[in-house]
């Protein structure tokens, strides 16, 4: 039975199922695997630290996305499609393992980023 998120175990295995969709898209995963070749063992607890600050207040999140992401862009552009598609994947991720007011808070942050980023990093790219 599906539950909300609870705890950072809950983002954890939240990205890692996430992660594994996303990286198989054929649109959005060369993102992940190509574009910019990511470490994994970095790049994942610096995630989950994004997603715990905006869901359970951990305040152990440090960078700026939005630099990151235009950064990407610039390495391949970032499509209004690219940041569809990431949405779909996560609301997907979301409606398959959890259900509740925490689950619905992490598509409503992903799809107020998602509308933030697709702005600016594609008038900054």
């Amino acid at each position: 039975m599906k539950e909300d998120l609870k705890s950072r175990k809950d983002i954890e295995n939240l990205i890692a199922e996430f992660y594994k969709k996303a990286i198989q898209d054929e649109l959005i995963g060369k993102f992940f695997t190509t574009v910019m070749v990511l470490d994994w063992n970095k790049h994942i607890p610096i995630i989950c630290n994004f997603w715990d600050s905006l869901i359970f207040d951990a305040h152990n999140y440090k960078g700026n996305p939005m630099l990151k992401h235009i950064e990407l862009s610039r390495k391949e552009k970032l499509m209004p499609n690219h940041f569809e598609r990431w949405l779909l994947i996560w609301n997907q991720t979301i409606d398959a393992n959890f259900i509740g007011p925490k689950a619905d808070l992490a598509k409503e942050k992903a799809h107020q980023i998602g509308g933030l980023m697709k702005f600016k990093v594609g008038n900054n790219s």
